[in-house]
């Protein structure tokens, strides 16, 4: 064959694609759209966006309903969402710099830097990141609507909730604990010397390349922003009111599917922290009684058929979130729903099985 007609071919197939691969894609979309909608099917209340990437490459992306009923402004796929839980992510990550810094170690009792937390001497960052410390979780706590909508400084969090009964010994049990991330936020502070926010974007959001995402505020003026629902019998209402700092590093940051995605790419990268630390994010720990847990350092360590995965979602007054990561197969999966009567883990999870069925081929 002719060069100059080999080239022309090579130039044709990055311009129109590989064939085989546009059919995957139709497919993978038709069976994305079908499951996305058997939920999300109210074109004129709040939704979702969810993406699909594999090898950092968005191969799905959409926007479902409004982001604001009052303007009837449609969703798209680069609005802001609150993140609630998917937070935790970011925490960890923040604490394993600081290891890496020198500055602190997971395996230190937290009394080394907050001397009157009570059994403090007992309890290590390692627990804290767990959720194996015991430790009462401030949102099961009667008294929390006193402090919902006020201002409260790491030190006031953390003061809220510590003179509480412990529910069992550090690293007897697993238990899911906002309580602990708080207390690591407060660390992370007294540690670097920098308010959370400011750590979080100088450390992680502008080493990624993650411009639209915030620790959340209902005063600051955000670009993009998706406006937060619940859904009553009368109807549709705007979400409750709180204080961030409530949440605080256990659930208040803000971000969009793309750049989840930064993020995914920057952990796979190694531009925050070392494979080492990255290890001790990814791994599974044991009990005292050398029981096994599906819990690493922010993310849940599961299986989706039989493929192991890492995951985590979020809830918040408004919001709820999900994402999942199969790294046998680099693929990227994340969804983001602006009304908390549609949550978003389900079908996050049905369409990562779809994405693996037909972007891999196992099933």
């Amino acid at each position: 064959m002719p060069a100059k007609l080999t080239y022309t071919l090579f130039l044709l197939l990055i311009l129109i694609g590989n064939p085989r691969n546009r059919v995957v894609a139709q497919s993978l979309e038709r069976k994305v759209d079908s499951v996305i909608l058997t939920t999300f099917n109210d074109k004129n209340g709040p939704g979702g966006v969810f993406m699909i990437a594999q090898h950092g490459k968005v191969i799905y992306q959409k926007a479902f309903g409004k982001a604001n009923l009052e303007l009837d402004a449609d969703l798209t796929p680069d609005h802001v969402f609150q993140l609630g839980s998917m937070t935790k992510q970011f925490t960890a990550i923040a604490i394993l710099i600081l290891e890496q810094q020198d500055k602190l170690k997971v395996t230190d009792p937290i009394s080394k830097y907050i001397p009157d937390y009570p059994a403090g001497d007992k309890i290590t960052i390692h627990h804290l990141l767990t959720h194996t410390s015991g430790i009462k979780d401030f949102t099961k706590m009667k008294s929390l609507p006193t402090i919902a909508q006020k201002e409260m400084t790491p030190e006031m969090m953390v003061d809220f909730f510590k003179n509480e009964p412990v529910d069992f010994a550090p690293g007897e049990k697993f238990a899911y604990n906002n309580s602990g991330y708080v207390l690591l936020g407060y660390i992370i502070t007294l540690v670097s010397g920098e308010t959370y926010p400011d750590f979080i974007q100088h450390h992680i959001f502008d080493i990624a390349g993650m411009q639209h995402s915030y620790y959340a505020s209902d005063r600051k003026v955000i670009p993009k922003r998706a406006y937060g629902y619940h859904q009553q019998a009368s109807g549709y209402v705007n979400k409750t009111i709180i204080s961030f700092s409530v949440p605080f590093a256990s659930g208040s940051l803000m971000s969009t599917t793309g750049d989840m995605l930064k993020w995914q790419q920057a952990l796979n990268q190694y531009l925050l922290i070392s494979p080492t630390e990255t290890k001790k994010a990814f791994s599974t720990y044991r009990l005292n009684n050398g029981d096994a847990f599906t819990y690493g350092y922010g993310w849940h360590i599961k299986t989706i058929n039989g493929i192991p995965s890492r995951e985590h979602g979020g809830s918040i007054f408004g919001f709820k979130t999900m994402g999942i990561y199969i790294p046998g197969e680099d693929i990227y999966v994340v969804g983001f729903s602006n009304c908390d009567c549609h949550s978003p883990t389900k079908t996050t999870g049905d369409i990562t099985a779809l994405a693996l069925e037909v972007l891999s081929g196992r099933k």
